[in-house]
């Protein structure tokens, strides 16, 4: 039996995570789940604590002690999940833009052939839901700009729903990774893809959060729109 590793980071998700923990556990008995928690100033590590109390071997808690980026706190996931013999690992986010009822088909395709599986709101059937037309259009063409730039084949490179087969993490030199916001979506596809790991896309539908706040900034999207020109350019002159 294959096993599978779910990885959520975690701030200030006390609103979410109870119901997130529950959706994922509804999917497959076959999944484990792992909450990175940035020391969350609303108890979101002590309620996580709680729910350890009814989920025993499949519910796991990491807790860092600051708000240290979202790519750090996936980092420290994927080293877990490589440590504990996980065959699979995912990563989505707490507040359910991403929808656990899609995470059985990201395995599946790893399963089926794929390195990485990517839940996609641009390939063929994936939708945004609850945006305006302007937020669309910026991480539409944001994501052609990254394929026109690094000729990646993944249409959603800032996706942050995906599934990992254990020999694409154990490959990539996780310390080397440099981003820490949504360009590190980027630099992690792009570098497996530079090592010969296969991309498949899985569409989903991604609903804006409902509750909670958005962690998104202005300083991540600016690292994202440079740092895909820094990982051309490293990879132009072999030093990924």
């Amino acid at each position: 039996m294959k096993r599978i590793l779910i990885i959520i980071p975690t701030y200030n998700e006390k609103e979410n995570i109870a119901r997130m923990v529950e959706s994922v556990f509804q999917q497959s008995d076959d999944f484990h789940l792992l909450i990175v928690d940035d020391n969350s100033p609303d108890g979101t590590a002590g309620l996580i604590k709680e729910l350890m109390e009814q989920y025993p071997n499949r519910l796991f808690l990491e807790s860092r002690q600051g708000k240290l980026g979202l790519g750090t706190a996936y980092i420290h996931g994927f080293k877990w999940g490589i440590k504990n013999n996980y065959d699979y690992i995912l990563e989505m986010d707490a507040d359910f833009s991403h929808p656990p009822e899609k995470l059985i088909e990201l395995v599946a395709a790893c399963e089926n052939g794929a390195d990485i599986a990517v839940g996609s709101r641009y390939t063929s059937g994936g939708k945004v839901k609850d945006w305006p037309m302007s937020r669309i259009m910026l991480s539409y063409f944001a994501n052609l700009y990254v394929q026109f730039i690094t000729w990646i084949p993944c249409r959603d490179a800032t996706a942050g729903f995906v599934c990992y087969k254990k020999e694409v993490l154990e490959t990539i030199n996780l310390d080397s990774i440099k981003f820490i916001g949504y360009a590190f979506q980027i630099e992690m596809k792009y570098k497996a893809w530079k090592l010969g790991f296969g991309i498949a896309e899985v569409p989903i539908t991604f609903v804006d959060r409902i509750r909670g706040t958005s962690k998104m900034s202005t300083h991540i999207f600016k690292e994202a729109m440079f740092g895909v020109l820094e990982l051309k350019w490293k990879g132009l002159t072999g030093k990924l």
